[in-house]
């Protein structure tokens, strides 16, 4: 891999499991456009400014809670999710924000690295329709240095996603 400006990338590759399950899905030509960064993209908006796009292409893939029960929200980085529309989406009594050991138990990667799919187990996944706004957005690779471009219907559809509407509406 390479890094935007056509350098030697330095940084680690995607996690393994991120690219076994790229090969598992028939998207091996996918492993090949993940782009490597040396500083961590953790958040949105590291992300962004590392690939140079928009906000709003970044996919955020978060872990909550409904009733104990973990739940994969996918978000476009320039919007908040509104906690309260994902548990009337979802019919809990109650929705928080995973700790970061179930994000790891639940996913097999760490926070700031948790790709759309390819999860060590199977989750509910809420998918914002924000997300269909742009041709191409970027999700995390599996590492807090590594991402992928797809296009948005195409990372719902293999996130095994439900459109909703979650974001937090302006004031």
């Amino acid at each position: 891999m390479t890094n935007p400006d056509g350098t030697p990338d330095t940084a680690p590759a995607a996690h393994p499991r991120f690219v076994e399950a790229l090969r598992e899905l028939g998207l091996d030509d996918l492993t090949g456009q993940v782009r490597a960064f040396p500083d961590a993209t953790r958040t949105a908006a590291e992300a962004a400014a590392a690939i140079g796009c928009s906000l709003g292409e970044i996919v955020k893939s978060l872990i909550f809670e409904a009733d104990g029960v973990p739940v994969l929200v996918l978000m476009d980085g320039a919007s908040r999710v509104d906690v309260e529309r994902v548990r009337e989406e979802l019919g809990a009594g109650e929705v928080k924000r995973a700790r970061a050991d179930l994000v790891r138990e639940t996913t097999g990667y760490a926070i700031g690295g948790v790709p759309p799919f390819g999860h060590r187990t199977r989750t509910r996944v809420l998918a914002d329709r924000g997300l269909l706004d742009h041709d191409v957005v970027w999700a995390a690779a599996g590492t807090p240095h590594t991402v992928f471009p797809m296009d948005p219907k195409s990372v719902v559809s293999y996130a095994g996603g439900t459109l909703v509407d979650v974001r937090e509406r302006m004031a």
